[in-house]
């Protein structure tokens, strides 16, 4: 009996360790801004949530992700799985310098959209042909994906300068 209470209780030691992590591992960005689409009478309403997060190997591009977000009690307690639908939007802000060596398909972005199993992506490719870098955004999980996608390029111009 006494292997029971230890296994189950390590069970729930596993589950808190794993909520705590996925909690502190979202990453930080910039809302912009949230509209209600579905009204829950308990807890958060369901909305469709845009972010700004800026390219972390491109200087002087940007971009922004809207996505849905689940609300009601699981919403409110980080449980809820979210649904694939994203769409995402990159500008050029100012003069583009590349920051470090990048592969095509590499991450930019990803964001949990359940508690274990379902991330959010974007990922950057570079069409040297035409000059242009390409956001593709996407939802994935463990067993399978999503082909629900969204892309935005970005033309690497001359910025004017003062």
């Amino acid at each position: 009996m006494k292997k029971v209470g230890l296994a189950a209780g390590a069970i729930v030691l596993l589950m808190v360790v794993i909520f705590v992590v996925w909690i502190f591992s979202r990453p930080e960005r910039g809302t912009t801004g949230a509209v209600s689409t579905n009204f829950r009478w308990l807890g958060p309403n369901d909305k469709i949530v845009v972010d700004g997060f800026n390219d972390p190997k491109v200087q002087g591009v940007a971009c922004h992700i809207s996505r849905a977000a689940t609300g009601g009690v699981k919403g409110a307690l980080g449980v809820a799985e979210d649904t694939s639908d994203a769409s995402i939007a990159c500008r050029q802000i100012g003069p583009i310098r590349f920051l470090a060596e990048f592969k095509d398909g590499e991450q930019v972005f990803d964001e949990s959209r359940s508690l274990v199993f379902k991330k959010l992506q974007v990922v950057r490719f570079f069409d040297r042909e035409r000059n242009v870098l390409v956001y593709v955004s996407y939802s994935e999980r463990v067993m399978t994906g999503s082909p629900k996608n969204s892309i935005s390029t970005v033309p690497v111009m001359n910025w004017p300068g003062p």
